[in-house]
């Protein structure tokens, strides 16, 4: 089972620098929990979308609410030319939405 601390050090997000998507996290998470919790903000480790956690082996904690993005995808053709270009919505977790995956508990 990894650790938070594992995570941070671990592999990259797919968090491309965008400007918009850093504001709308820090904003959430500043409403959150509040303003000193931004410094511990990095969108290259842990801020990852549902699917991203559960391979590195979190889930989200019941109750959480996604903080919701944009991002960019490009269609292109075989010579590598872009056809089009569209918004994408992304449902991002930050690290404290998130628990280790544990034992299942049977009913």
């Amino acid at each position: 089972m990894k650790k938070i601390s594992q995570i941070i050090d671990g592999p990259l997000t797919a968090f491309t620098g965008s400007e918009i998507t850093k504001t709308i996290v820090e904003n959430v998470i500043k409403e959150k929990y509040g303003e000193a919790e931004l410094r511990n903000v990095d969108c290259y480790h842990n801020v990852r979308t549902f699917n991203s956690w559960l391979k590195l082996g979190f889930r989200v904690r019941k109750n959480e609410h996604a903080i919701r993005s944009i991002t960019y995808v490009e269609d292109k053709d075989l010579d590598s030319n872009t056809i089009r270009k569209y918004r994408k919505p992304v449902f991002l977790f930050y690290v404290k939405q998130v628990e280790p995956l544990g034992p299942r508990k049977l009913i």
